[in-house]
C-alpha cells in the first residue's frame, strides 16, 4: 500500500560523511499519502534489536539516540514525504544496516482513507572501516 524506499548507503572510512534518504509513496498510482506523523532511522547490528537512530515528527521535533547526538542530523520535508540523515564523524560502530521508518501514515486508496502504523524500508547498509 504505502513503501519506503530507502537510499545512500555505502562503505566510508572513520571520520568521513553519509548522507541516507528515504522518501515514502503509494505502491500503486491510486494510492496517495495525506499525512505521516512521525517518520526516522532505525539501524540494527547483527543478531541485535533494531534500536532508534533519529526520529522527526510532521511538526519538526527530532530525537536522536545519545550515542549519535552532535554527529546525525534529521531533515524532513512533508511536501515531498521525505527524511534525510546527514551522518557526520562516522565511526566503527555505526556499522549496520539502516531502516527507513514511518508510523501513522494516513493514506487515500481511491476508495477509502486508511492509517498504517509502524512501517519499514528495506534497509541500507551502512559500513565504517577504520
Amino acid at each position: 500500500q504505502v513503501q519506503l524506499v530507502e537510499s545512500g548507503g555505502g562503505l566510508v572510512q572513520a571520520g568521513n560523511s553519509l548522507r541516507l534518504s528515504c522518501a515514502a509513496s503509494g505502491a500503486s498510482g491510486s494510492i496517495s499519502i495525506i499525512d505521516i506523523n512521525l517518520m526516522g532511522w532505525y539501524r540494527q547490528y547483527p543478531g541485535m534489536q533494531r534500536e532508534l537512530v533519529a526520529d522527526i515528527s510532521h511538526g519538526g521535533i527530532t530525537k536522536y539516540a545519545e550515542s549519535v547526538k552532535g554527529r546525525f542530523s534529521i531533515f524532513r520535508d512533508n511536501a515531498k514525504n521525505s527524511i534525510d540523515l546527514q551522518m557526520n564523524d562516522l565511526k566503527p560502530e555505526d556499522t549496520a544496516v539502516y531502516f527507513c521508518y514511518a508510523d501513522r501514515v494516513t493514506f487515500w486508496t481511491g476508495i477509502a482513507t486508511r492509517t498504517l502504523h509502524n512501517s519499514f524500508g528495506q534497509g541500507t547498509q551502512v559500513a565504517v572501516s577504520s
